[in-house]
């Protein structure tokens, strides 16, 4: 992109997302006459709102957030924050958004000027003829005024509810940028923490949102692990703060004609630790296909992610993506009222054990997934990842199956056909000191998959545990038998 704009510094409220400042600065400086569209997702919570305030801000742009309301509504509000914007008297009534697009586009008549319609899927419910509307009025700007340079951004959650409700429209983009999830690393960061296992406490609470981090818990961060405690029954468990009740409206501000009461129960189900399509359905007594329905709207909304098993194709293990809907679910609805009570230090003693052994367990899991796939060192499994996840295999015969939690594979090669080398099968463990029996678990499951025919020749055990290894372990792993993947390796080693 030739760019028109002087270097538009990262404001300093602005945590991380270099990378995404950056673009968005060039897409809205862009100087190539004619309007463009871009759009801009990422899961609730990650900031996208304060990024494109800022970006507007530094370079003079125009934001409109869409309120929950009807079009005449949302109009009249446009109206009065563009006559605002523009220091125009009382505001010009638009009939449609035809006109109010013409109106916002006219901004860009002179010079390359970025304007956001955040909320934009709140805005086609109001509006179904909208996303119609942009690509009517880009078209009448490039075939009537080439010279104008409007940069109009569409911000919503999911980028594939997005391209559904542009349809057609979706092929007029010019710019995509989607706002990830920080990881478990930045999230220490925002979090402003030293120490690794109280850094993956919270995290497991309320994982790495900027939103949460500055807009709900404020300057309140525990600094001690042994102030973790009193921190949940401060913050998160007190019904007068909005971490209490940010993680319900995540579900219940998607779109009209979602099945809420069985999304509620769906993630229930998973933060249990149902896992699968099948044990969801059979946990909930409903028909396989609704629950896939639902999975799919709650995967497209990033509230939950689908992992393909590693050792059984065709089998996906859900997990909650957003760890305060977890934490909400296992701890937070199920005590509802005593913790309206302002019973937070009871039902915290009750529900503690099992956060950390089930919730806190799969989520240590997942963030061991997380690190040997973005930051174990190229030589930990002998190659580069190309994919991480849990893995279900039988070990003898008449003995239940087993799980891996972190099974690394490698690139296809014609050494292995089509399939991808096994690199690594791994147990994680939050709370169990891990010593030789955890090794020959892992060596178990390993000589399974050999007698099911899987090439295991470059394969390596590996151990990651919260809570630390033997000295028979360390011992092992010094004579090159086995990886070991403590916390301090999970945030600050590769």
């Amino acid at each position: 992109m030739r760019t028109a704009t002087a270097t538009v510094i990262r404001p300093k409220t602005l945590f991380d997302r270099a990378d995404a400042w950056e673009a968005l600065v060039a897409f809205a400086g862009d100087a190539r006459p004619g309007p463009a569209v871009g759009m801009v997702t990422g899961p609730r919570g990650q900031g996208k709102t304060h990024l494109l305030q800022e970006i507007v801000r530094a370079t003079g742009g125009f934001y409109f957030g869409g309120p929950e309301a009807v079009e005449a509504e949302s109009l009249r509000r446009l109206s009065e924050e563009l006559a605002h914007h523009a220091g125009e008297g009382p505001p010009v009534r638009r009939q449609g958004w035809g006109e109010a697009l013409d109106a916002l586009l006219a901004l860009g008549a002179d010079r390359p000027v970025p304007i956001v319609l955040d909320g934009f899927p709140e805005l086609v419910r109001q509006s179904p003829a909208l996303p119609a509307a942009v690509v009517a009025a880009c078209h009448r700007l490039r075939s009537g005024n080439r010279s104008n340079r409007a940069r109009l951004l569409l911000c919503g959650s999911a980028m594939s509810v997005m391209r559904r409700l542009l349809g057609s429209a979706s092929t007029a983009i010019d710019f995509q940028l989607e706002v990830r999830r920080l990881d478990h690393r930045q999230g220490a960061l925002l979090w402003g923490l030293d120490d690794p296992g109280l850094a993956l406490l919270v995290h497991a609470v309320v994982g790495s949102s900027p939103v949460f981090r500055y807009d709900a818990a404020g300057e309140d961060r525990p600094v001690h692990r042994d102030e973790f405690d009193s921190w949940v029954c401060r913050t998160v468990l007190n019904p007068r703060l909005p971490l209490f009740w940010r993680a319900g409206h995540l579900i219940e501000r998607e779109p009209d004609g979602w099945d809420r009461a069985l999304c509620h129960s769906t993630v229930t189900a998973v933060a249990d630790g149902c896992s699968t399509t099948g044990a969801i359905a059979d946990r909930l007594a409903r028909p396989a296909t609704d629950v896939l329905r639902v999975l799919t709207r709650l995967s497209e909304s990033g509230l939950v992610a689908g992992l393909p098993d590693a050792f059984r194709p065709g089998v996906t293990h859900h997990r909650i993506a957003e760890p305060l809907l977890a934490f909400d679910h296992t701890v937070i609805r199920p005590h509802h009222d005593a913790l309206e009570r302002r019973e937070a230090a009871e039902v915290w003693r009750s529900a503690r054990a099992a956060f950390h052994s089930s919730t806190l367990e799969r989520h240590f899991a997942q963030v061991c997934r997380e690190w040997a796939f973005g930051f174990a060192a190229p030589d930990t499994f002998g190659a580069v990842p190309a994919a991480v996840s849990p893995g279900t295999v039988p070990v003898a015969r008449g003995l239940g199956p087993s799980v891996a939690d972190v099974v690394v594979r490698g690139a296809a090669g014609a050494a292995h056909g089509r399939r991808q080398a096994l690199l690594s099968v791994g147990l994680a463990r939050w709370t169990e000191t891990l010593d030789l029996p955890h090794l020959h678990e892992v060596q178990r499951i390993v000589a399974a998959l050999a007698e099911l025919g899987e090439d295991v020749s470059r394969t390596r055990p590996a151990l990651y545990g919260a809570a630390g290894f033997s000295a028979r372990l360390r011992s092992a792993e010094a004579h090159g038998e086995l990886i070991l993947v403590d916390l301090p390796r999970l945030y600050v080693g590769a």
